[in-house]
C-alpha cells in the first residue's frame, strides 16, 4: 500500500492531507517563547522596582512566578550569589540564577550559550535598567560569574545593548 493509499483509508481527503502538508511545513514545531523556561523570582514583598523588572520579563514573553521574601540574603547565599554582586532581586531559570535588574536579551543569550557558570548579575540598581526606568539612562554590565571568576557577558545602556 503507498503512502496516498494510507491518507485516504484513513479518512483524509486529497485537499485536506495537502492542507496539513502546508501546515508543516509553514508552522514551526516549536515557538521560542514555548521553550523559554519558567523563571522564579525571590523579592522583597515592597519593592516597586523588582515590580518593574518582572513586568520586562512577561512582557518579553517568559513565564515568570514571584516568590515573596524577607529572606534574600539567605537565598543569595543558598544560590552562590557572591555578597558584592548582591542587588535588588534574585532569580532562578534552567539551572543559573539571576540577580538584578539583567534585561531579558541577556537572560536569552545565557540560555541560548549555556556557559559552565552560576549566572548572571546587574550589582546595584543602574539608572536606566529594566525595572528601573526614568531619568538618563547609564551604561551597565551584565556580570557572568561563577566558579572560575566573574567577566562581562554583556553591556547594556537601559534595556539596549550598548554600542
Amino acid at each position: 500500500m503507498d503512502s496516498l493509499s494510507i491518507v485516504y483509508s484513513c479518512g483524509l481527503t486529497r485537499r485536506r492531507a495537502l492542507g496539513l502538508a502546508v501546515t508543516a511545513l509553514v508552522m514551526p514545531t516549536v515557538s521560542a517563547f514555548a521553550e523559554t523556561p519558567a523563571i522564579t523570582v525571590h523579592k522583597d514583598p515592597n519593592c516597586g522596582c523588582c515590580t518593574g523588572w518582572v513586568r520586562h520579563l512577561k512582557d518579553a514573553g517568559f513565564t515568570v512566578t514571584v516568590e515573596e521574601t524577607a529572606q534574600l540574603p539567605a537565598i543569595r547565599k543558598l544560590l552562590g550569589v557572591p555578597s558584592d554582586l548582591a542587588a535588588c532581586h534574585t532569580a532562578e531559570i534552567a539551572g543559573y540564577v539571576i540577580e538584578g535588574h539583567v534585561p531579558a536579551l541577556a537572560l536569552r543569550q545565557l540560555l541560548e550559550k549555556r556557559p559552565a557558570a552560576i549566572g548572571l548579575a546587574v550589582p546595584g540598581m543602574p539608572a536606566g535598567s529594566p525595572g528601573m526606568e526614568g531619568g538618563t539612562p547609564r551604561k551597565y554590565d551584565v556580570v557572568l560569574f561563577g566558579a572560575t571568576g566573574r567577566r562581562s557577558f554583556m553591556q547594556f545602556v537601559g534595556s539596549e545593548v550598548a554600542s
